[in-house]
Formats: C-alpha cells, structure tokens, sequence
C-alpha cells in the first residue's frame, strides 16, 4: 500500500495485471495517469470503455472485428478461399498482413495446446476450424491448403504436429512458415536453435 491512497493502489493493481506488466512498471504507468490531465484520463477511459463496448470476435475466423459479425477480412471478396492461415492471436494477423504477402483467409485459435497450463485441443478454436475445412471440400471453391503460422517453441510445435496429423488424414497441404536467421541478422549472434532452424528450412537457389 502507498500511504493512504487506495484508489492509487487499486490502479496500480490493476496495471499489474496486464501482460509483461511488473510491480514496478505498473507503479510507472498509474503515477503517469496520475499526473496527466483531466482529458488524458477521460480519454483514456473512454478508449478502454468503447474497445470492450465496439469489438467483438468474428463468427467466422474468430479474430476481433468492429464490424456487425463478420471481419473485414472474412467480408473481403478479393481474397482467396483456398489457402487458410492459422495463427495462435489475432495480433499474429496483423503482423502477417502487414508483409503484404498473404492474400488467403485466417483462423484464429486463441491459444496452443499446453498440457502443463491445463490446455488442450478441446479448448482452441480447432473443431471449427476443422469444420470449415470438411464444409469447403463440398463447395467450388475447396481449401487446398492451411498454413500454421505458430511460434517456434514446445507448445506451438506440439500445437502443429496435432494439427499436420489430422489435416493429414484429410488429405491437406499442410505447411508451416519457415523459422531462421531474420533479414539482416548477423550468424555470430544466432542462437543455435534458430540457427538449426534455417539450415533445416533452407531453400534452394
């Protein structure tokens, strides 16, 4: 407790809460609040009320959408249905986007399966997923491949072989995004996993 400022303490609690969020940087951020203007606070309140109010998540690949149900991107008639994306957030989607590259669908998982935290298949957003998938074989316009853009580490690779097993079976391309040395990168400073990475994902010249 700081003296006798509750309602102090409480913000800092409640900034404590957020990811990545230490005791300390919380402290940071509610003394920040603190000092700014009237304007800044209604502002900032108002931000946090609207976001919680105006977005909700798309009925289609389950990422956020302000829209009526259905995403910008799931609304896009000029993008392709036969390629479909699976990322573990929807803030993944925006970092993919924002290469220009991929002009396919996505789906959202929100979260990777990790039998330490307690999480399984059965708490992604997989079923539906899969039940997209079996719909569009029956249409003209069939998905012919899903792409698993998942972290490079133990619960999104166990998260991809469940995945590749089953999209498998079902007669699928699966791939998933190559891991390696970045753009610039500087082999010396590699660590040697990232670097096992690129040598097992390099491509051909």
């Amino acid at each position: 407790m700081i003296g006798n400022l509750p309602s102090l303490d409480k913000l800092i609690h409640e900034f404590s809460k957020l990811p990545g969020i230490g005791p300390k940087s919380a402290a940071r951020l509610a003394y920040h609040v603190l000092k700014s203007s009237q304007e800044f606070a209604d502002d900032f309140s108002s931000a946090i009320t609207e976001v919680k109010e105006n977005i909700s998540v798309c009925e289609n690949c389950f990422s956020y959408t302000e829209e009526e149900s259905i995403c910008r991107i799931c609304s896009d008639p000029k993008r392709t249905d036969e390629a479909i994306c699976v990322v573990e957030s929807p803030s993944d989607i925006s970092s993919i986007e924002s290469s220009g590259v991929f002009r396919g669908r996505y789906h959202v998982l929100h979260g990777v399966i990790s039998p330490l935290d307690g999480i399984g298949p059965q708490d992604l957003k997989i079923a539906p997923l899969l039940s997209k998938i079996k719909d569009s074989l029956a249409t003209d316009a069939p998905v012919k491949e899903v792409i698993l853009a998942l972290d490079a580490d133990l619960e999104g690779d166990t998260t991809v072989l469940y995945l590749a097993k089953i999209l498998g079976e079902m007669g699928l391309q699966t791939s998933r995004i190559a891991h390696g040395v970045p753009i610039g990168g500087d082999i010396d400073y590699i660590d040697h996993r990232t670097l096992g990475r690129a040598i097992e994902n390099r491509i051909q010249i």
